[in-house]
């Protein structure tokens, strides 16, 4: 359960919040942090850091058939209040976390509103109607007008040049430029970040989108600004006859249809003073929606054995590999034997080309195989598309759920309009009705829904593994990869697939669909699995290559991903490394990576509170520079009193396990 203390305040005075003509000020807790909307008109807010102006203007409003909201705005009332609360986060980079914010509510003459909260961490706003008919919106202004030309972190939507750019994977390395810099020919996917030349860094997201589209950001090439855009509502679907998948055809000249007497998505301004405090930042899930599926003690996170990045590529056995009994009761064994809990049934296993799936290949026989994957503690989840699983809902649920399935990995929704995000929604509480778990693949950024559905455990919207299966080294995922977890981790939970057991430097790197490779070390992957807030993990390699490295194996299935107690980033800069530290009651994790830059880091162990732990360091091998898959494990007393040098490979990292002694 929730716990708030609400205290209520009458006079102004009270509260850090001030009006002057039209203008109404809120501060954050902390008095850091100061919003100032002014209602003139039109509806206009600027942002402040300990007087540094972090937005010189932000325009908003939304844009109806017959009139504009936040034009020509008259305020009819005002409340304010102070909240402190404590929010419990299953599944989660911790179990619960206070927050604390002031929130200045205003009503205009027009039946809307605005509501703003600000937080130490940042500040959020909203829309909101009181209509008593439902509307159209035909679009919203959400503008960010900068003083400087600072620097920006985007990553660009990936679809072709003349085609929708509102549908693809949300899957994108970041490009680093100057807010002036920016191609105006494209639009980027939330999060966005603006980094000030002080180290403060300005992340831009939203958070409780429902039943509406959501933002993606554009810059004009020319002016130290951008501005929203959203996706036009589908007026037609369709399909493409692999994999049953539906497209937009067409779409409408306004951006979404609405319940007249409703709150509209938060826009989220998340501020951070340190790059250390980006990954920690819970802006997102404090203001989704609380838990709407009651008891989610059945949800149940780990890691799970993977086949479609390793391509089913099983070797030494014999029998065909494939999609096929043999295969997949060689996949479970393989998790049986290493404590695996899952193991997926990825695309094939229905025929993709029927877009029927409650019938299965005939090559297997799904009731056999949960059956000999519950006698050795191992649970199936099924791989599907998410509107072919959509049309299909309650009966697929009911049927899969009675066989034992855990979940599904729903995916290729490719896009979030509001029709889109209103599938998701309808997915989310069609699998809690049956105590079913899922995984969004092919899914738009995080924006709390996992808070209000507890059974979303993970989201992609990550530039993640699969990616080298057809990306050159020119695709650095090795700086990718420490400037995410300062990003896009803020949003939420993040399926990145890791694991790879093949790894290559920069030199030899190639991309090869059948028998994938990683860029960077064997440890930079091994701290994938604790730097990542990742509740549900991939193995994605071979489970014959992992036999293989059994020490790797043993070490990576060792490190819990869900029941985490506290997180800490020791160490870390934005598109250079970083270093994260997770309990799980008395032991820690410790995951360091860096990027194709070598470099010596210290860990600091004077966090911990035992008297001495028996560490377990996996780190890059004396030749990883030339050798990727080069490791060295050493076995070591620890105690608060250490600080450890780890030396990283270009693309290296490293991984730390200290358990607590009796």
């Amino acid at each position: 359960m929730n716990k708030y203390t609400l205290v209520f305040l009458f006079f102004i005075a009270c509260l850090p919040l001030y009006a002057a003509g039209n203008a109404y000020s809120l501060r954050s807790p902390n008095g850091k942090l100061e919003i100032t909307l002014t209602a003139g008109e039109q509806l206009a807010y600027t942002l402040t850091r300990d007087g540094q102006v972090l937005v010189k203007e932000g325009t908003i409003g939304l844009l109806l058939e017959d009139r504009t909201l936040g034009k020509d705005a008259r305020m009819s009332k005002r409340k304010t209040r102070t909240v402190n609360e404590e929010i419990t986060s299953p599944n989660y980079r911790v179990p619960s976390f206070a927050v604390s914010y002031n929130e200045m509510d205003i009503t205009f003459r027009g039946n809307y509103g605005i509501r703003i909260r600000a937080y130490d961490e940042g500040v959020a706003y909203r829309f909101y109607t009181t209509f008593k008919q439902p509307f159209i919106v035909k679009d919203e202004i959400a503008d960010f007008q900068f003083a400087e030309d600072h620097l920006s972190y985007r990553a660009y939507s990936t679809a072709a040049q003349g085609k929708d750019p509102y549908a693809m994977a949300f899957q994108n390395l970041y490009t680093k430029a100057k807010l002036t810099e920016a191609d105006p020919e494209r639009v980027a996917f939330l999060p966005v970040t603006i980094d000030y030349a002080n180290g403060t860094k300005l992340t831009i997201t939203e958070s409780d989108l429902e039943s509406y589209p959501g933002m993606f950001i554009r810059g004009d090439g020319k002016s130290a600004s951008l501005k929203g855009e959203f996706a036009a509502y589908p007026s037609r679907m369709d399909r493409y006859p692999w994999r049953h998948m539906t497209y937009v055809g067409e779409r409408a000249d306004y951006i979404a249809k609405v319940e007249g007497s409703r709150d509209f998505p938060w826009r989220v301004l998340a501020v951070s003073e340190k790059d250390t405090d980006m990954p920690l930042n819970n802006l997102v899930y404090a203001l989704a929606a609380p838990n709407r599926i009651g008891d989610y003690s059945w949800v149940k996170g780990g890691k799970v054995a993977w086949d479609w990045w390793n391509n089913w590529g099983i070797y030494g056995v014999d029998f065909k590999a494939g999609i096929n009994m043999e295969t997949y009761k060689y996949y479970i064994d393989f998790a049986s034997e290493n404590h695996i809990p899952y193991v997926i049934l990825d695309e094939g296993w229905y025929d993709p080309k029927g877009g029927n799936m409650l019938t299965v290949i005939p090559d297997l026989n799904l009731p056999e195989l949960i059956t000999y994957a519950n006698n050795k503690k191992v649970d199936i989840i099924l791989w599907t598309v998410f509107n072919v699983l959509d049309e299909q809902l309650e009966e697929a649920c009911r049927k899969y759920a009675a066989l034992g399935v855990k979940g599904f990995k729903v995916d290729f929704l490719d896009r979030d309009d509001q029709t889109a995000v209103e599938m998701a929604y309808r997915i989310a509480e069609g699998a809690a009705k049956h105590k079913l778990t899922l995984n969004f693949h092919g899914f738009y950024k995080p924006t709390g829904l996992n808070r209000t559905y507890p059974n979303i455990i993970n989201f992609e919207s990550v530039f993640g593994m699969e990616e080298v299966k057809w990306s050159t080294v020119a695709k650095d995922m090795m700086e990718y990869d420490v400037i995410m977890p300062y990003i896009r981790m803020m949003a939420g939970p993040l399926d990145y697939t890791p694991g790879a057991m093949r790894n290559a430097t920069k030199a030899d790197f190639k991309d090869i669909y059948n028998n994938p490779m990683s860029q960077g070390t064997r440890c930079h992957q091994l701290a994938t699995y604790i730097v990542h807030d990742s509740p549900i993990t991939m193995l994605a390699d071979n489970p014959t290559i992992y036999r293989k490295e059994q020490e790797c194996t043993d070490f990576i299935t060792s490190i819990p991903n869900t029941g985490i107690d506290e997180t800490r980033i020791l160490g870390g800069t934005l598109g250079k490394y970083i270093i994260t530290a997770r309990r799980v009651g008395d032991d820690w994790y410790i995951g360091g990576m860096t990027n194709w830059d070598k470099r010596e880091v210290e860990v600091d162990l004077s966090f911990l509170t035992g008297s001495s732990y028996e560490a377990t360091l996996f780190k890059d091998g004396v030749n990883a520079d030339r050798q990727a898959s080069d490791y060295k494990k050493e076995l070591f007393t620890a105690t608060s009193k250490d600080k450890l040098k780890v030396a990283l490979a270009p693309g290296g990292g490293f991984a730390l396990a200290l358990r607590k002694k009796n």
